[in-house]
């Protein structure tokens, strides 16, 4: 193999949605920042988010009052040192974002708040009604690059390169060029895992392999099995689904099943604002019911023109695909849209490999636990950016670590997409909303199977998806996004704990890799700033 072109920076970020751009706007003034991002930076995960960012803004609202909402939605399972870090640092850095110049919607120049499932109080900051993502995006690279950052798109990771327990730099490949970036230090960014599914809300791109990436050079990863379900895709024939937001039941939208009946006061108080999980699976569980692959969502009495006016993207989508959401009911579904599990890291964004942090989707904190609480993934991405720039000094000030005696060979070839729609299938089929013990046992072995002949990004897919579904098999409980028909209640006796995969080198398909599990962590009383410090 010919030698590779070598190119340098200070500081890789690989992916370029609002954790990895937030990342790069603080560590600009500590040096040189490339960020590398898989495809344009419309694709990204982020550039989809609707609802918007939760932030204890409001009069009404304090950081105990989001603390509390985002453990109960995390069903137990939360790390409640990083969950106080996020809502005690998230309203500083949603108004940070705002004065960089996201337009953020406002009355009177006050942010305009509204309340998602599972919230207790309205503490949710929005863009352009139901755009958020896009307000983003259309902000946040122009800023980046102002500061003096590299940013280029269609860049796909291809490895990662480790030496001596370090992590100095990644191949990567550019318009078929693969060359080699040698880092000081490596932040993976790389979001989601939805699109290991058939049926999503995520884009083409959201294919998980940056947890694989990591794994393949020893970092940990955990919480696997922990995949939310959005309740309320539009129920139609595309990939990724329209999503229809948590705000539209916020907003007063009830769901109504194939007999036009309301049905979600009967699986929780709260009823359609009950949290994601318990709503995914009410809506699973009328659909099997009645054998009809779709429910209604309908906010109608709410009026046409308040629906243009506060949801204008998701009346536009709707309005494309034959729905008026503004007159009639439309038809929704669960879809794949969130991992709570990832990339195990502290509260800084370290991960157990020196040299390479994670943030955003791909990490995993404990914050969200076992399910995530709606328009806090924005925030995280955000919070946790703006930590892994404040620590990255303690690698910068030395020299680039040396590479290996030898790079390892990776060849360029087109993804298999037949690799990448077995994995759907299997995943949807065995994986989903509800799962078994041999639907489970199948699933891993079909994907053990899949992986031996699968190469390149095909295998890291193959990889993630089986980290997956093996923690799912282990976890004999039902808990949150987690539900197990032969396990149904939550056992917190044997299952308060963390499944953590030590990463390997090895193929998970030839040599299954270990787990330990890792109890949550509680905080004490009084002890509430103990994430504030630097661990």
């Amino acid at each position: 193999m010919e030698e590779l072109p070598e190119r340098r920076c200070d500081v890789l970020i690989i992916g370029g949605g609002i954790a990895g751009l937030w990342c790069a706007y603080h560590a600009a003034p500590k040096g040189d920042v490339v960020v590398l991002n898989k495809g344009s930076f419309e694709e990204a995960n982020t550039f989809w988010a609707q609802g918007g960012m939760a932030a204890a803004l409001a009069p009404s609202d304090a950081p105990e009052k989001h603390f509390a909402d985002t453990v109960i939605a995390g069903a137990g399972l939360c790390d409640e040192d990083a969950v106080w870090v996020l809502v005690t640092e998230a309203p500083k850095q949603v108004l940070a974002l705002w004065q960089i110049g996201v337009p953020f919607d406002t009355d009177d120049g006050h942010l305009v708040l509204t309340i998602e499932g599972a919230h207790s109080v309205e503490r949710i900051a929005h863009a352009y009604g139901d755009a958020t993502g896009r307000a983003v995006m259309e902000t946040l690279p122009k800023a980046v690059e102002e500061k003096g950052v590299r940013l280029y798109e269609h860049t796909a990771a291809l490895k990662l390169i480790e030496h001596n327990g370090e992590c100095v730099g990644a191949i990567a490949v550019r318009d078929g060029r693969v060359e080699i970036w040698r880092a000081k230090v490596v932040v993976l960014a790389t979001g989601g895992s939805g699109q290991l599914f058939a049926v999503t809300t995520n884009p083409q791109g959201a294919t998980g392999e940056g947890i694989a990436l990591a794994f393949e050079v020893g970092a940990e990863v955990a919480d696997m099995e922990f995949v939310q379900f959005h309740p309320t895709a539009l129920a139609v024939g595309e990939v990724p689904r329209p999503l229809i937001s948590e705000a539209v039941r916020g907003e007063g939208a009830i769901l109504l099943n194939a007999k036009g009946e309301r049905f979600m006061l009967k699986y929780h108080p709260r009823a359609e604002l009950a949290p994601r999980d318990v709503v995914a699976r009410a809506i699973f569980t009328e659909m099997q019911e009645t054998g009809m692959p779709y429910v209604w969502l309908d906010i109608s009495h709410k009026g046409e023109d308040f629906v243009r006016e506060r949801f204008p993207n998701i009346y536009r989508a709707c309005l494309e695909r034959g729905f008026n959401i503004g007159r009639e009911p439309v038809p929704v579904a669960p879809a794949a849209h969130y991992h709570m599990g990832g990339i195990r890291t502290d509260l800084w964004g370290r991960t157990s490999v020196k040299r390479l942090y994670a943030i955003g989707e791909c990490a995993c904190t404990g914050l969200h636990g076992a399910n995530r609480l709606a328009s806090n993934s924005l925030t995280e991405g955000l919070v946790f950016g703006f930590r892994v720039a404040q620590v990255l000094d303690e690698w910068l000030q030395n020299e680039l670590p040396p590479l290996p005696p030898e790079i390892p060979q990776v060849a360029v070839r087109q993804p298999d997409l037949q690799v990448l729609k077995q994995i759907q299938q299997t995943m949807s089929e065995l994986v989903g909303v509800v799962r078994w013990r041999e639907g489970l046992e199948k699933a891993v072995a079909r994907l053990s199977e899949l992986g031996k002949g699968a190469r390149g990004i095909c295998a890291y897919w193959v990889t993630t998806a089986w980290l997956i579904a093996r923690s799912a098999l282990e976890r004999t409980e039902s808990r949150g996004a987690h539900f197990r028909k032969d396990f149904p209640q939550q056992d917190d006796e044997n299952w308060s704990v963390h499944i953590v995969w030590q990463g390997q080198k090895s193929p998970v398909w030839q040599q299954e890799p270990k787990f330990r599990k890792e109890p949550v962590q509680r905080m004490e009383r009084g002890t509430r700033d103990r994430g504030q410090e630097r661990i």
